[in-house]
């Protein structure tokens, strides 16, 4: 099997992953709350990162960073899975994951623009495009069609949405300077900022848990979304040949996402979901499409 092979099963493995989450956050926040369930989650998936690189015979790089690098993972976690998970569970809290999950996929937007101020590129016209055909996909789903209104379903669920997005692509940012190997760095993130949700946990709504679905689907969140998709997303960029036709994958996650929450979570897809979802994957695809173009030329200069 060829490398590029490898790398589409890799990277469709990961979009059946990311399919499955919204659905998956729906199903525990029926039972628990948000902070409960990032709980949850990250203590899985601290488990399974652990595991991972036990299993790949990299353990060892966990014990050879800089006490710089050890205070860069506290900080980092508080971003991610802190801040990020916070924000982004309390938007499916709030809304319904037809809605709470498009809007989330914005985040790769709103990287272009932050990356303006904080890394000094340059604001491309095609980003501009991308971003009025994104947002007013925004608008489309968080009015739940009714635009000219201009009333939110839910304004601090969709708050909440976007806030994820600036969290995420922020969290990007940084992690452009960090030099630790990828696994490492992200299983010390969770580790650090897993005392700190814990803490936050127990004084709010608890640690008492009991097996239900709730627990069990806080569980698949922790241990496929924030491990192994995470994992197998790095082998299919590492396999790729081109990694256009794999990235470009991505672009399936969030209508398969709706197949699950059709048919799992019982949710009515609404028509100006549909159109939504549309308007915000064909302004990011104008926004990769220009910038894979850029990255054609320079390579070929």
């Amino acid at each position: 099997m060829t490398n590029q092979k490898q790398a589409m099963l890799y990277g469709l493995g990961t979009v059946l992953l990311w399919s499955t989450v919204a659905t998956a956050f729906k199903l525990s926040l029926r039972e628990l709350t948000p902070v409960q369930m990032l709980f949850v989650a990250c203590s899985a998936s601290v488990v399974v990162m652990a595991l991972i690189l036990v299993a790949q015979r990299r353990w060892h790089l966990v014990f050879q960073l800089t006490r710089a690098q050890y205070l860069q993972s506290m900080g980092m976690g508080l971003i991610n899975p802190c801040l990020y998970y916070f924000l982004l569970f309390g938007a499916f809290d709030r809304l319904p994951a037809q809605e709470a999950q498009p809007l989330n996929y914005t985040w790769a937007l709103v990287l272009a623009y932050l990356s303006v101020p904080f890394l000094g590129q340059r604001l491309r016209r095609a980003d501009i495009i991308a971003g009025l055909v994104c947002y007013s996909g925004v608008v489309v789903i968080a009015t739940r069609g009714d635009v000219l209104s201009l009333t939110f379903s839910d304004p601090l669920g969709v708050a909440f949405a976007i806030g994820s997005t600036l969290v995420w692509a922020s969290y990007w940012i940084i992690a452009t300077r960090d030099t630790r190997d990828p696994v490492v760095g992200l299983f010390l993130n969770f580790l650090c900022a897993l005392p700190v949700i814990a803490v936050i946990c127990g004084l709010t709504d608890g640690l008492s848990f009991s097996p239900t679905m709730g627990l069990a689907a806080a569980t698949y969140v922790g241990v496929f979304e924030m491990g192994v998709a995470f994992v197998l997303w790095s082998y299919a960029m590492k396999k790729a040949e081109n990694t256009s036709r794999v990235s470009n994958l991505i672009f399936i996650s969030p209508f398969l996402s709706l197949v699950f929450i059709y048919f799992i979570l019982g949710e009515i897809i609404l028509p100006s979901t549909y159109v939504g979802l549309v308007l915000i994957v064909a302004g990011l695809w104008i926004q990769q499409r220009k910038a894979r173009e850029k990255m054609v030329r320079a390579s070929s200069a």
